[in-house]
């Protein structure tokens, strides 16, 4: 990859990245809606592919998880970090806002205002991993917002894996969404979340499912928008003559599904780096 710096530039005087992680590939859905809101922002990707998926685990496991890869996005000189999955912004933002001194934002907040902003009928679904809908963060979200809003959530375990193998546009995959979608359909639900980083990829086989009729909330649209009103609040914003550069750092080889996630999200992603974390790197 061919780095924005000039010869006479030193990496340290270089705009500090936005830091971004999430438990495996899927946080680059937030990566492509950043880089083209803020094409001159720097971006520092980690995705923690060799304990992913986060979905099944404790919130203490998340919550050390979130801390260690923080620890790396720091070492890179990170300026804010995105947490660009469900089940860590719901379960591990609270204790990396508390105790980092840069800001932190999750994906949970813009999809749930998103969602309120979208529905017509007070009717949301959100989807997501067991871990997401089980800590009720949508739920919790929505009705701080607006608690006349009625939310339906489902938790969604066979569509990550799905959407790893590449299977974006397949008769398997349209038999999963049926079967978990069709409740959200009876109860008359006009706006969807889709709760989890990965979800996009498969944005026009959900459409498909449940009709134009019900609008599908992007968290990664949303938290790119969040994170654009966040740096120009903090004064963060790297100067526009900057051309952004993407970092991408991995704990563990997975180049498969990247290499799909690249594709479809028309990303060039360039050479991976490879990161190891520890207990306490944050």
């Amino acid at each position: 990859m061919k780095s924005s710096l000039s010869r006479k530039q030193a990496p340290s005087e270089a705009p500090r990245p936005i830091g971004v992680f999430d438990s495996g590939i899927g946080g680059l859905t937030v990566v492509a809606a950043l880089r083209k809101l803020l094409p001159a922002e720097n971006i520092f990707y980690i995705g923690d592919t060799a304990r992913v998926p986060y979905g099944g685990k404790s919130r203490s496991t998340i919550e050390r998880y979130s801390q260690e890869l923080s620890g790396l996005l720091l070492a890179e000189r990170a300026k804010l970090i995105v947490v660009a999955c469900n089940t860590a912004s719901a379960l591990g933002v609270p204790l990396l806002q508390e105790t980092l001194r840069i800001p932190v934002t999750g994906v949970i907040e813009p999809g749930a205002q998103a969602a309120v902003k979208a529905t017509r009928s007070g009717k949301v679904g959100v989807i997501g991993t067991r871990a997401t809908i089980a800590s009720r963060a949508y739920e919790r979200a929505i009705e701080a917002l607006n608690p006349d809003v009625k939310v339906f959530a489902e938790s969604c375990p066979l569509l990550v894996p799905l959407i790893e193998e590449g299977w974006l546009d397949d008769p398997v995959t349209d038999s999963i969404i049926q079967r978990y979608l069709e409740k959200f359909v009876r109860a008359g639900v006009d706006t969807l979340v889709l709760g989890c980083t990965h979800y996009p990829l498969l944005r026009p086989a959900i459409q498909r499912f449940t009709g134009s009729g019900v609008i599908l909330v992007d968290s990664a649209q949303n938290t790119a928008l969040s994170v654009q009103k966040l740096i120009r609040q903090q004064k963060l914003a790297a100067p526009q003559k900057n051309l952004g550069r993407l970092q991408v750092a991995l704990t563990d080889q997975s180049t498969g599904f990247l290499r799909v996630a690249e594709a479809a999200l028309d990303l060039q992603v360039g050479d991976i780096q490879l990161r190891t974390v520890q207990h306490g790197a944050a």
